[in-house]
């Protein structure tokens, strides 16, 4: 019986972690944007599809599509 050992090994690893970030800037040229978390932090991202002060989904560094633009609770049990 033949197992691909790689298939096996990946179904272990997580799935990348979907982000929701806020656009700071859009760059066409390059083809990427400036965003920031909801910690603070910024990074640039592919995808230019989403305004600058909108809200998008980012996983793998590229943005995915806009997201809606709720308020963001943060609860601690």
């Amino acid at each position: 019986m033949a197992t691909n050992l790689w298939a096996k090994f990946k179904r272990l690893l997580p799935d990348s972690p979907l982000i929701i970030v806020t656009v700071a800037s859009v760059e066409p040229a390059t083809g990427t944007s400036m965003v920031t978390t909801a910690g603070g932090g910024a990074m640039r991202v592919f995808g230019t599809g989403v305004a600058a002060g909108s809200k998008a989904y980012v996983r793998d560094n590229t943005i995915i599509e806009a997201a809606p633009n709720l308020t963001h609770y943060e609860i601690e049990v």
